[in-house]
């Protein structure tokens, strides 16, 4: 059997030597090749499949990694590190150890950023062509985001920076009409009148039937003069919008057609200053079912079958029922309704439901201005990404002390999408803001009566809650207040206090129960429920009698629930040995939820291990301190 193309592609200057017609052939077989390892492994899947062309052109013409070439979020990397050499490790592709499904500057020289969130291209990419002209350094810059990361606020403003700047910089903007839900806002709206306007396309065509007559070099100038038709573009389309930031703009261009490709980005880097190139791509091309629903087919659909509802689908049926018995509940969500589970609720209350697009800024405080004015807004965003509107939490919502309710999706551990994705920080980071309640629910049936006492409380309320399925645990009908700030005894011991949060209360049971049957220790199991304000009354009881604390927690330990229950201990001058159990000191890698867990040591198994570890410790200090 012959080799396929593909095979003796192992980094981007074996590119250089095929022929336009085997560059072709090249990308019918990465699109092959794409299906055949994704459908195995899982990943994203249509936006891969939609840069495919764009990806081959761009590294048939640069020179990576001199040339620095920048992705926006990083879903459709897959292609760049197919042909930069990492092929062979597709069946790892975001498995425990394996290899990251975005970039990352330490896994190849030519992932010259690293993302997993997005709008960062431009900013990044500008940043290095300022170092390179800094530097007298000759390389060129080029940065790829999509039309839904260009709605991000942080790419508006790295536009308007490069065009203040002027250097030599290329945007190419991959125009698949949606992210990973449908695009919204007036910058959609814009595209698609680029995409769509007949006067552009039919003069676009008749200059170059015009240049094609010339005698002797009218096929020369189609070619060289592509760059002047685009520009001629701009007495004819309204907006000029990328015009005003400073850019040239050259399309739009078929992103699928290779050679008009290659042939646009040639032209860009003839030009001076910085350049925008509008590819129109299709999410899914090539695979007929990912073309039809690219939304299904951002990632590689699950075949498994739900047995138990997520925490995620529970929050939406318990938003939905709530804002059936109350008109002022609105939703918000930036760019997420169906990873939000809120498909259902815009379905029932379509004129509440509101995506603000890839906006985590803007969607807060668009949520402290509808709480300003008489509404219950509850912001659905994940863990991961909240990290980005923390200015706005704090300024635009709780020095006002607005009541508006955040859903912390994603919170903990996220598995697969690696270090970008976990959402480690957010009790740090939310806990230290006066005026916030927050809270953590041992199952889904917690999760249910939290929400609804998160909007009878006054002021901002956080509910963090993780990607996984619920327990399965039986769902009260009525819903209850909970008491605020007070945690919940779960089992009564005398040896140790566990302290547990969120989804660690089921392991630290299971942990005390391995305890008691097999080491004789009787462990007290506490379901904290809130962080803030957090049982002071209830750690004081347990630190009184004398027996050592632990706490566990799906967070980072810097200033989580451990430190404030250390703070508390402080406070009262009570002296207890303390063991805090929860993500360590670093960044946790991609890999499944389970597995990291159990890397980290936030499992039965684990609690139980570092117990025993403690107490041995603990009793061993207190013989000496006797001695």
């Amino acid at each position: 059997m012959s080799q396929t193309i593909l095979e003796n592609i192992n980094q981007p200057a074996d590119l250089k030597h095929l022929s336009e017609e085997e560059l072709v052939v090249l990308t019918n077989e990465i699109r092959e090749f794409l299906v055949n390892s994704v459908s195995q492994t899982g990943g994203h899947f249509g936006a891969n499949l939609g840069v495919v062309e764009l990806t081959v052109a761009l590294h048939r013409i640069y020179n990576s990694p001199t040339d620095k070439i920048i992705w926006d979020v990083g879903h459709q990397s897959y292609v760049h590190k197919i042909l930069t050499g990492r092929k062979h490790r597709f069946p790892t592709l975001r498995k425990f150890k394996g290899m990251a499904g975005f970039p990352r500057r330490h896994e190849s020289e030519h992932d010259q950023f690293g993302a997993g969130h997005a709008s960062t291209s431009i900013s990044a990419g500008l940043g290095m062509a300022v170092a390179r002209d800094l530097n007298h350094d000759n390389y060129s810059v080029v940065s790829v985001i999509g039309d839904g990361a260009l709605t991000g606020g942080m790419a508006m403003e790295a536009l308007n920076h490069a065009g203040h700047v002027g250097t030599d910089f290329t945007v190419i903007l991959n125009d698949n009409e949606m992210s990973i839900a449908q695009n919204v806002g007036a910058v959609s709206r814009y595209l698609t009148r680029l995409r769509t306007d007949p006067t552009y396309s039919k003069a676009k065509a008749e200059i170059e039937q015009l240049l094609r007559r010339v005698p002797a070099i009218g096929s020369r100038l189609s070619k060289t003069l592509e760059w002047t038709k685009d520009s001629l573009r701009q007495m004819i389309l309204p907006g000029q919008l990328f015009e005003a930031f400073g850019f040239k703009y050259l399309g739009p261009v078929d992103g699928h057609n290779l050679l008009q490709v290659m042939r646009v980005i040639e032209d860009a880097k003839q030009i001076k200053g910085p350049v925008l190139i509008h590819m129109i791509t299709s999410k899914g091309k090539g695979y007929g079912d990912a073309e039809a629903a690219p939304d299904k087919f951002h990632a590689w659909p699950s075949s498994k079958k739900k047995t138990v509802p997520s925490y995620t689908s529970i929050f939406a049926d318990t938003i939905t029922e709530l804002a059936q018995r109350d008109k002022d509940i609105v939703a918000v969500t930036p760019a997420m309704v169906p990873g939000s589970g809120l498909t259902k609720f815009g379905e029932e209350f379509p004129d509440r439901l509101y995506d603000v697009g890839i906006a985590e800024q803007h969607a807060a405080t668009f949520c402290g201005g509808l709480a300003a004015a008489g509404k219950k807004p509850v912001l659905a965003i994940y863990s991961t990404f909240m990290q980005r509107a923390y200015d706005q939490v704090i300024h635009d919502i709780c020095i006002q002390n607005l009541p508006v309710v955040i859903a912390v999706d994603r919170a903990g551990l996220v598995g697969p999408d690696g270090e970008t994705h976990q959402g480690a920080f957010d009790i740090s980071y939310l806990r230290a803001i006066p005026n916030i309640t927050l809270m953590a629910p041992k199952d889904e049936n917690e999760l249910r009566h939290m929400l609804y006492t998160a909007f009878d409380l006054e002021g901002p309320v956080a509910v963090r809650y993780p990607r996984t399925d619920g327990l399965g645990v039986n769902l009260d009908e009525e819903y209850t207040l909970l008491p605020e700030g007070q945690g919940e005894v779960l089992r009564q011991g005398h040896d140790v206090t566990v302290l547990a949060l969120g989804t660690m209360v089921s392991e630290a049971l299971q942990a005390a129960e391995v305890l008691s049957k097999h080491h004789s220790v009787s462990a007290s199991v506490v379901n904290m429920r809130f962080v803030k304000p957090i049982d002071k009354d209830l750690i004081c009881r347990f630190a009184k009698s004398g027996s050592p604390m632990v706490t566990v927690e799906e967070a980072a330990l810097a200033g989580g629930m451990g430190s404030a229950v250390l703070e508390v201990l402080a406070e009262n001058n009570l002296q207890v040995p303390v063991r805090r159990i929860g993500l360590p000191d670093k960044f946790i890698e991609h890999g499944s939820r389970p597995e990291l867990l159990k890397d980290v040591g936030l499992c039965a198994e684990g609690i139980t291990t570092q117990v025993l570890e403690f107490l041995s410790n603990s009793m061993q200090s207190r013989i000496q301190a006797w001695s």
